[in-house]
């Protein structure tokens, strides 16, 4: 059995320690978040400020992680979250992950506070602390372009320089996103981490495990919402959608529709903006978007070259940099999400604070220089949130911050201290719950996102009723989490609703009524639970993720054991 191979990295002392991960913590939590949390519980004195220089943070990797499967770059970082106190985790599909592991360490566990901006570097098993002071100052594009090009890179930006709550790092175009972990980074004078290796990931059951992906491969490119939805739209192709069911936020959630929410969407984007598609590492679902780089940002470090590829927004920033300020300009969401990017910045938590500062201002209780419906100085105010310049260093903080100081706590727009995801939970009381019981606050993918269930899927569980979104929500937590720990990319999971569905249509007969159905499942959902360690099985329709497990691990890992990572 091949262990999974860490690294303690002491940048007090500059030392580096490597270890082996033991049989009975692989067995019982395998790898990413799950692994994580169990070692961030083990090695972090409980009370430890977030950004003090005793903090840890662990970047880490799943067993299926670089080994070809569908949609497995992922690589987490766990740590303690800037804006909630509480356990963090943030998922990233950049090279980072698939370096690391291919250099020889399953994961990195960082503590301690450099002298002065560094990096660090991991080239076949060797490990080295480097001086960054060139680096320091950089976006987060420019930073990486001084780095070898053929590395596995992980950078933070000015907001994590300058410690913005909700900053975070970024691995080529790729994002871990939420809860502030460029900010933790930027604590520790940690400005970048690169990678390089030549190791392939050992799969115990190799022949079985390359017959088993291919036809997992197909099955995504042939679902309807892997192989055409996703790809075709993007999830900005949920704009419409969100809207149409009134669970869009609007105005900083004062409403859930927006009358003009489609100059934002997927489909709009594919119309007018699309270049062509792109994905993660070995990810057939390719539900990027490229789009033209426009020179109406005057980005920082940003280069002259207006016709080259940029990234497109996702759903979350189309919705929180378009609806949810007043905005409907997708020219402007597509330059404010590159700014972000830039900058270190997640554009959940960067919008809906400003959407808070909007209306702080509406009720006269604040004024940053904000308005819903004016997006002329954003980019601006972006900026100086980033280099907390004047009084733009409160709304560094978040909106739970600003609350607390202005006032307007019945409007401040999150759960726990993290700003909630771009679904109305009024109109998605499922969505609500999760928010609420979600471990890192305001997150739709840890709250077990019945979203999809209820407002923006092609089946509806009645979407104001909270019967069976108890027992569906904790299914759907575990779920989410263990496919997580895995590796693999949370869009693998999204096959578990039947293609004949999306074939019949969200108003035929039989998916209405199974959609009211779903609302009556809570008792069978309930037995299910109790009986995990009875589901000796695998589904290829149902967790395909615990079979790729099986075959990469050689543990007997079914369904039951699977869905036992995400408690």
């Amino acid at each position: 059995m091949n262990l999974p191979v860490y690294a303690k990295i002491d940048l007090d002392s500059g030392a580096a320690e490597t270890f082996t991960i033991s049989e009975d913590y692989y067995r019982k939590y395998i790898g990413g978040k799950t692994l994580a949390a169990r070692l961030l519980l083990d090695l972090m004195p409980c009370g430890t400020p977030a950004l003090d220089p005793a903090a840890v943070v662990i970047i880490n990797t799943g067993p299926v992680n670089g080994t070809g499967a569908p949609s497995s770059s992922r690589f987490n970082m766990t740590f303690k979250n800037v804006l909630t106190g509480g356990i963090a985790s943030s998922n990233c599909g950049g090279a980072f992950g698939v370096m690391m592991k291919r250099a020889g360490f399953d994961g990195l566990i960082i503590s301690g506070r450099a002298e002065q901006p560094s990096r660090v570097e991991i080239i076949d098993g060797k490990i080295s602390i480097l001086p960054a002071g060139e680096l320091w100052g950089l976006d987060t594009e420019a930073a990486q372009e001084k780095l070898p090009r053929h590395y596995g890179k992980l950078v933070i930006g000015p907001a994590g320089e300058n410690l913005v709550y909700y900053a975070c790092a970024v691995s080529g175009e790729r994002v871990a996103g939420r809860c502030g972990s460029g900010a933790v980074l930027g604590s520790k004078n940690l400005k970048a981490l690169s990678a390089f290796g030549t190791k392939m990931p050992v799969v115990e059951h190799k022949e079985q495990f390359g017959r088993f992906v291919k036809k997992w491969i197909r099955f995504i490119r042939n679902h309807p919402m892997t192989g055409d939805a996703l790809p075709r739209y993007g999830t900005a192709g949920l704009v419409n959608k969100a809207n149409a069911s009134g669970a869009l936020p609007t105005l900083n959630f004062k409403y859930g529709r927006a009358p003009d929410a489609d100059a934002v969407s997927g489909e709009t984007l594919t119309e007018t903006e699309l270049v062509r598609n792109a994905g993660c590492v070995s990810c057939p679902i390719r539900c990027e978007r490229r789009v033209k780089k426009t020179n109406a940002h005057n980005a920082p470090d940003s280069g002259g070259d207006e016709n080259r590829e940029i990234k497109g927004p996702e759903y979350e920033t189309a919705g929180f940099f378009g609806p949810n300020i007043g905005a409907n300009n997708l020219r402007k969401v597509i330059d404010l999400n590159y700014i972000c990017d830039l900058l270190g910045m997640d554009t959940i938590s960067a919008a809906s604070s400003i959407a808070f500062a909007m209306e702080l201002k509406e009720q006269g209780l604040a004024d940053f220089g904000v308005d819903f419906g004016e997006t002329g100085n954003l980019e601006e105010t972006l900026k100086n949130i980033a280099g907390r310049q004047g009084i733009f260093s409160e709304l560094a903080n978040g909106s739970k911050w600003l609350s607390e100081k202005y006032g307007g706590k019945e409007f401040a727009m999150h759960s726990k201290g993290l700003e909630m995801a771009s679904y109305e939970p009024r109109r998605s009381v499922g969505m609500g719950l999760g928010y609420a019981v979600s471990n890192r606050g305001g997150c739709h993918l840890n709250g077990g996102y019945l979203a999809l269930l209820e407002s923006v899927g092609v089946l509806s569980a009645d979407p104001q009723s909270p019967a069976g979104k108890a027992e569906l929500t904790v299914f759907m937590q575990d779920a989410l989490e263990a496919v997580s720990a895995a590796g693999f990319c949370l869009f693998t999971a999204q096959t578990f609703v039947p293609a004949i569905f999306f074939r019949l249509g969200p108003n035929h007969i039989v998916t209405r009524i199974t959609g009211k159905i779903m609302t009556l499942s809570g008792p069978v959902v309930r037995l299910l639970l109790a009986v995990k360690p009875l589901l000796h099985f695998n589904s290829f329709f149902l967790l395909p993720q615990a079979e790729a497990l099986r075959l990469a691990t050689g543990f007997p890992m079914y369904t039951g054991n699977f869905l036992a990572l995400g408690e």
